[in-house]
């Protein structure tokens, strides 16, 4: 069961809310909480909370611990610019934009852990087949002809080409 939660208009730019993004990207809920909270950032602190927010959601609509849930999507958007100008030499105004943006986290739940047994099989399965495969030795054809020709063609063009200019 996939929970979303959104954070929108959020005045810090995405190029800097990304880094936080990319730090917490695939982990679980605890070790991304534990990341955010010690990490020095100015996005650290509303992508916690919106953390924060999506696992009470998982916990109060589906009645799910949040130590079953990691986060499989975050993105993101650039949302809308705020466009401002500052006065600069000669009555010219250089243009600011002040930019905002759009934050989705998508949790979902972690998959059912591969018993060692399974794994075990599989592991015996490949040994299994891998032994009976045999190796092939591939004879290399000899090329003494060739590189006659090859060095032959080759002193016929360096002699055409330092060849002595009649004036």
């Amino acid at each position: 069961m996939k929970i979303t939660a959104k954070l929108r208009y959020l005045r810090i730019a995405p190029r800097k809310v990304r880094l936080v993004a990319n730090l917490i990207r695939g982990k679980s809920v605890n070790e991304a909480q534990t990341a955010l909270a010690f990490t020095i950032k100015r996005g650290a602190e509303p992508m916690l909370k919106l953390l924060k927010s999506a696992a009470a959601n998982a916990k109060e609509k589906l009645n799910l611990e949040k130590e079953n849930f990691y986060i499989s999507k975050i993105t993101v958007d650039e949302g809308p610019k705020l466009k401002r100008w500052r006065p600069v030499s000669r009555g010219s105004t250089h243009s600011i934009m002040k930019r905002s943006s759009h934050i989705t986290i998508i949790l979902d739940q972690l998959k059912e852990k591969i018993s060692t047994k399974k794994i075990l099989k599989a592991k015996k399965e490949i040994f299994k087949y891998s032994k009976f495969k045999k190796k092939v030795k591939i004879k290399k054809p000899k090329f003494e002809n060739r590189t006659e020709i090859k060095k032959s063609k080759i002193q016929k063009r360096t002699k055409g080409m330092f060849r002595r200019k009649a004036f």
